[in-house]
């Protein structure tokens, strides 16, 4: 029985199939049913609340993007554009049983040393931290709450 963990977002009709005993669930953005894990039930609340909450259009979000890091192949979990096709926001994601630590940050940290985003935003469904990147002073300002999409 699928028994997934209540998180610190908001709900979301998900279409859940299974098939055996793998559940799976269907991604809006990418169009396609994924094996439903721990960390793909906090990535996909959290693209919802991107597009519910914060009025994120569903075409400026990448999801597990590739990059090259230190010449080897990354993925990132989320990816927000502006309208120009600039790289706004980097969201990591993690499954709630995982915590948020500095260890998560450094991890989103290096990824954004490639896409130089304004917004690094870390999330394990339970908890969730936003950051606005100052990158020509090499520093960050945490924020509360997450902008919408028109202030970002």
């Amino acid at each position: 029985m699928f028994n997934p963990t209540p998180l610190n977002l908001p709900n979301h009709p998900f279409k859940i199939t299974q098939r055996d005993d793998v559940y799976f669930i269907f991604d809006e953005i990418r169009k396609k049913h994924l094996v439903l894990t721990p960390e793909e039930w906090v990535r996909q609340h959290f693209i919802q609340y991107l597009l519910k909450e914060k009025k994120i259009p569903s075409a400026l979000l990448q999801i597990e993007g590739g990059l090259s890091l230190n010449q080897t192949r990354k993925r990132s979990d989320i990816l927000v554009y502006d309208n120009a096709g600039e790289k706004i926001m980097v969201i990591e994601c993690k499954a709630p049983s995982v915590s948020i630590t500095q260890a998560t940050f450094d991890q989103a940290a290096r990824y954004n040393s490639v896409y130089k985003a304004r917004w690094l935003a870390v999330t394990n469904g339970l908890n969730h931290f936003y950051a606005k990147i100052d990158h020509a002073n090499g520093n960050f300002l945490f924020v509360e709450e997450l902008p919408n999409y028109k202030e970002l």
